[in-house]
């Protein structure tokens, strides 16, 4: 009869572990989930702050009158000047390139598709390396700005509509 009595003990006991773990993975799941969603917004705030800023006049000399980007990346008219407006929209090259050498100049204002990471590697890091992780073709030169001369560039094309 004793043990009869005990038996509703006992079989609680396992209830009252099953319960105890099923609040303990709730509260832990909730804790992960809140970490996460603080880590993301965190992060996003990080990114925003750290956009980068330049000197938008410097850039465009150094896009201009410097690395002379606007002579592959804009459109000419049929005597060979670059079409007003429609600059850094990109364009067939000028010459007849050697082979193995690109064609055409994508557009480059606004820079579409590149983040600001992308674009200061391109700028900075010699290799010519597109957003997607290839080698660019020869005539885009293999730029070793430094990094607030590229940031300058990158804040110049950015402002363009």
């Amino acid at each position: 009869m004793a043990l009869d009595l005990l038996r509703p003990l006992q079989e609680a006991k396992p209830m009252r572990i099953i319960s105890m773990y099923t609040t303990t993975a709730l509260i832990v799941s909730t804790v992960i989930a809140v970490s996460a969603q603080s880590r993301s917004t965190q992060n996003h705030q990080h990114q925003s702050q750290n956009a980068i800023t330049g000197n938008v006049a410097h850039g465009e000399y150094i896009v201009e009158r410097v690395a002379m980007c606007i002579e592959c990346h804009s459109p000419r008219d049929e005597n060979g000047r670059i079409i007003h407006g429609q600059e850094f929209m990109g364009a067939s090259l000028p010459t007849q390139p050697p082979p193995g050498w690109a064609t055409r100049a994508p557009r480059n204002r606004g820079l579409p598709g590149y983040s600001d990471f992308e674009a200061m590697r391109l700028l900075t890091g010699g290799h010519a390396i597109a957003r997607d992780g290839r080698q660019l073709q020869p005539p885009m030169p293999r730029f070793r700005m430094t990094e607030s001369d590229a940031a300058d560039v990158i804040a110049f094309l950015r402002s363009l509509p």
